[in-house]
């Protein structure tokens, strides 16, 4: 009985997902037909999930990496019992459905993770096993496994083509997680032709040299062989474990097994066909039959069962632990008391990644939500937790993680880290680098997790590394994309603005942006004023001015020094630090005008980079005194020098512009 049902419930899954293909006429059928049993052996029987309260803190988590196949997740939660009805179906890749192309974080209750970037989905089940595993070694006592859930993961062959996913799963094997599970979906076939035609490696050896536990399930097809493989990858206590499902793209179809099967819908006739497969040709489109309903009614049981027995326990670790249970349900409800930036004291000339050390290092203690590092440069960037341990293997509690030198992974890392709950992933490597990392930053905006990446070496005055290691283009890049905060800053104070505003975000991701060279604290800079994303930091001698400067990060010592000249001339202008034009944009209109005023229309921004886009700020007749040129390898002093950014010359500039 048992097993007829699984072929049901499978059959069930795969016509949904044709019935929503066909309706939308678009999406992609080949995948979720193929890895229908695998998907429906993990939920229906390991996952656990309380479909009446999703967000539950101990609840396993899932990642379809393959998110082009998100059929087969939506066809899970609405058997599953969770909030997404066969009308949600219905309106697949539709307008404002909860049904999208691919799954999306926070549109769809169940979603953990925004995917469809091959291999992104992988390195962010990463990020969550890590998580997990940090707070089960930082909060579970004997007898009480208070953090004790896995993060299963369902890949594809093209996920594994993908750099990043070779580069987390490095990363996953190092450190022995071993509570991620990831299923691959190994039908053998990508969108233009068959696998061996662009990848002939023997994954499961190269897995295995990552320190992976490796597991094959020969028919995918077979539920008790998935099951069973599941069973055994659930002992596995030392490494994460990749289980090979061998499975057939396109089940049921004429075409199965090639990539013509792999997306956009079939015609009637072959629909029908599939029907006949399934057993489905003579019901109603989207049916699902009531045996197959009542039979993941278990999964939501299952899932309020281990709810309830781990209320039972916490409040029992509660009376034993109450101190480490005070810590972890404010962790675990994000209500941790802000750090105390008021009295954060830092002393002396430093570069902004100095400060930012600084600061990181005063603010953990206070709030020990932070998890991450930096792509081998942390001595560089300043992003170690210091007198903390890094995570090895068996050892998670460190909130430091060698990520090596793997940009992209590491940013998708942090991004599931921060998915996980309870956590604030980071990020640290030079700006130039962003470029690695940028798709994985783009999901991060999408998803309106608050992820933080540093970047320092913000400009030319890298020197001598030359112009790869320089940044030119990377901050107008950022500062393109959408629900992202971008901050540079000018001294300290800006560095602590950033930080605040930062870990104080719950929709959106921050890049903090730092220089190498040691810049002086700014008289009028203002911690305060600087979270508005501009702000007067020096207003004009006279309080009359006829102009404004407006410059970021080190450039906005260099404007207040050009102001100086430009009194001597017995011109009087006005210099504003814009730390961050998302954060300006924000504010209202008066506050905007305030700060400038459209009468003045004597405008200069000043900074050391891409020009492009300045204007909306300083005019059409405005000057843009920036660098749109790649580097030269010689010390800065010497490039600086070359290119005569400098005071004199903005004055110059200014002087011929306007007088």
């Amino acid at each position: 009985m048992e097993q007829k049902l699984d072929q049901l419930s499978v059959n069930t899954i795969r016509n949904l997902t044709l019935d929503a293909v066909q309706r939308a006429h678009h999406g992609h059928l080949g995948m979720p037909l193929g890895a229908a049993p695998m998907g429906y052996i993990l939920w229906r029987y390991y996952m656990s999930v309380n479909p009446e309260d999703p967000t539950w803190f101990d609840r396993d988590r899932f990642v379809l990496s393959a998110g082009h196949g998100s059929m087969l997740l939506y066809a899970l939660l609405h058997l599953s019992g969770f909030p997404l009805t066969i009308e949600d179906i219905k309106q697949f890749r539709q307008l404002n459905s909860i049904t999208p192309g691919h799954p999306e974080y926070k549109k769809t209750i169940g979603v953990d993770a925004s995917t469809g970037p091959l291999g992104q989905g992988f390195a962010m089940g990463v990020g969550m096993a890590i998580a997990e595993a940090h707070l089960a070694d930082r909060f579970n006592q004997p007898h009480f496994p208070i953090v004790n859930h896995y993060t299963y993961v369902i890949s594809g062959d093209g996920d594994f083509e993908e750099g990043v996913c070779q580069e987390a799963a490095s990363v996953a094997g190092n450190l022995g997680l071993n509570k991620l599970i990831v299923l691959w979906d190994a039908n053998q076939v990508t969108s233009d032709a068959e696998l061996t035609a662009s990848n002939t490696e023997d994954e499961m050896l190269k897995f295995e040299a990552m320190g992976w536990n490796t597991i094959e399930v020969h028919d995918g097809n077979n539920c008790l062989e998935i099951k069973s493989a599941i069973a055994q990858a659930k002992r596995c206590s030392d490494r994460p474990t990749l289980i090979k499902v061998n499975t057939i793209i396109g089940y049921g179809s004429r075409l199965a097994g090639t990539s013509a099967i792999h997306s956009d819908p079939v015609s009637d006739e072959e629909a029908q066909y599939m029907k006949k497969q399934f057993g489905f040709a003579d019901q109603e489109p989207f049916y699902v039959p009531d045996e197959v309903a009542k039979w993941f009614d278990a999964v939501g049981d299952r899932g309020v069962q281990a709810e309830e027995t781990w209320l039972n326990l916490f409040e029992k670790y509660r009376q034993k632990f109450p101190d480490l249970a005070n810590q972890l349900t404010k962790i675990m409800k994000g209500e941790l008391t802000e750090p105390d930036f008021e009295s954060l004291k830092i002393e002396g000339e430093m570069a902004t990644r100095a400060a930012s050390g600084q600061v990181l290092n005063t603010v953990y203690p206070q709030m020990p939500i932070l998890v991450g590092g930096s792509g081998d440069l942390g001595t560089s960037n300043k992003t170690t937790i210091n007198d903390k341990f890094f995570m090895a293997k068996h050892r998670y509690w460190g909130p430091n993680i060698y990520f090596g030198i793997r940009e992209f992974a590491m940013a998708a890392i942090a991004n599931g880290i921060t998915l996980h709950g309870g956590l604030r992933g980071y990020t640290g490597t030079f700006l130039v680098f962003s470029d690695y990392m940028r798709s994985a930053i783009r999901q991060a905006a999408i998803m309106g997790v608050p992820t933080i990446f540093v970047f320092t070496h913000d400009s030319l005055y890298v020197g001598q590394d030359g112009p790869t290691h320089q940044p030119v283009e990377q901050l107008m890049s950022l500062r393109a994309m959408p629900n992202i905060n971008v901050f540079r800053a000018a001294d300290d104070e800006e560095v602590k603005a950033a930080w605040q505003l930062a870990l104080a975000a719950n929709k959106t991701p921050t890049a903090i942006i730092l220089n190498r060279q040691a810049v002086p604290q700014l008289a009028g800079s203002d911690r305060l004023k600087a979270q508005k994303g501009a702000y007067v930091i020096s207003e004009a001698a006279n309080n009359k001015p006829t102009g404004i400067i407006i410059a970021t990060g080190s450039e906005v010592a260099l404007a207040i020094k050009t102001q100086e000249i430009l009194v001597q001339k017995q011109i009087f202008v006005r210099v504003v630090s814009m730390p961050s034009w998302e954060l300006f944009a924000l504010q209202s209109a008066e506050y905007q005008a305030e700060v400038l005023p459209d009468e003045i229309e004597c405008r200069m921004s000043i900074e050391l980079g891409a020009t492009l886009g300045w204007q909306q700020y300083v005019g059409l007749k405005g000057v843009t005194m920036g660098y749109d040129h790649f580097g030269e390898s010689a010390p800065a002093v010497d490039i600086i020098k070359m290119i005569d950014f400098n005071p004199e010359h903005a004055a110059n500039l200014y002087v011929a512009a306007f007088a």
